[in-house]
């Protein structure tokens, strides 16, 4: 029988509590919505009002992983939905506000994936981001340096810029940005990943192109265009351990010299933020800055 739970008074149904998600450490999928229930505070402002995608995992890691930008079937009236703009016109999408939510979607198994922009003004952007990806050998800690670049270059700009993990094996770079479109955001973005490569030759890369990855950190500027998504901080990740995409301060960047420094599991999270609270608190609620 599936257990029913009240979150301020929404009844919910939680599935198979006992299953093991991440079988490298027994990981439950209680535990996965333990996890989110726990770090609600810091997590929804950062979904609140951003359409989500989700990339499901209900069988783990192993199992079939698939991604959904649609509602998904079933889902509780409750719940909020927004139209948003799609190349192939509008679609509807799920908008996680409340406790409530986060619950019903986390008990589908899901890492979350938002856009750079609120569904309130999709033309405006008000995130800019880089998804640092070390091709092997390189890892986390090249990374890293490449990102003490960009927060300098970024700096420069007037731009202050905040680091968090992937939760996989590279870094991401978030900025609040105000007055630009997603395509003015990309382009900048663009740029400075140019600029970074030709700083970095032997480091940076701007283009994806896989014969040149290689021991290199490819600075993927293009989910700043519209219709990209990128992991949310704080989200689970389907990896054979339950890492999280955890905001990291710019010390730990600096002082980061093997890549297990900077993998943080659900496990780890309390500790974290009791230290350090929210890293990534103003990026929410405050005036981004202007693109030069």
């Amino acid at each position: 029988m599936t257990p029913i739970t009240e979150v301020e008074g929404r009844r919910l149904a939680l599935s198979n509590l006992e299953k093991v998600l991440y079988p490298a450490t027994g990981f439950t999928k209680g535990e996965v919505l333990h996890y989110y229930a726990t770090t609600a505070d810091v997590l929804l402002p950062h979904l609140r009002d951003r359409a989500v995608s989700f990339l499901r995992y209900p069988d783990g890691p192993d199992g079939q992983v698939f991604f959904t930008k649609n509602i998904p079937p079933g889902t509780p009236d409750w719940v909020t939905t927004a139209e948003v703009p799609r190349s192939d016109g509008p679609s509807r999408m799920v908008l996680i506000q409340d406790l409530p939510s986060l619950m019903w979607a986390a008990n589908l198994v899901t890492e979350f994936h938002t856009h750079q922009w609120l569904t309130g003004s999709p033309d405006e952007a008000d995130r800019l981001v880089f998804d640092l990806d070390p091709g092997s050998p390189a890892t986390v800690v090249e990374c890293c340096e490449v990102a003490l670049w960009l927060r300098g270059r970024l700096a420069a700009d007037g731009i202050d810029s905040y680091p968090k993990t992937a939760g996989s094996k590279g870094l991401h770079l978030l900025a609040a940005v105000r007055g630009a479109s997603p395509d003015q955001v990309s382009d900048y973005a663009k740029r400075l990943a140019v600029e970074a490569e030709r700083a970095m030759p032997g480091l940076a890369l701007h283009r994806m192109t896989r014969s040149l990855r290689p021991g290199k950190v490819f600075v993927d500027w293009s989910q700043n265009a519209a219709r990209k998504t990128t992991a949310a901080p704080y989200t689970l990740r389907a990896r054979q351990l339950p890492f999280v995409s955890a905001p990291v301060t710019w010390g730990e960047v600096e002082g980061c010299g093997v890549p297990g420094q900077l993998a943080f599991q659900a496990g780890d999270m309390g500790d974290r933020l009791l230290d350090y609270g929210d890293l990534l608190a103003p990026l929410v609620g405050g005036r981004g800055a202007l693109l030069p």
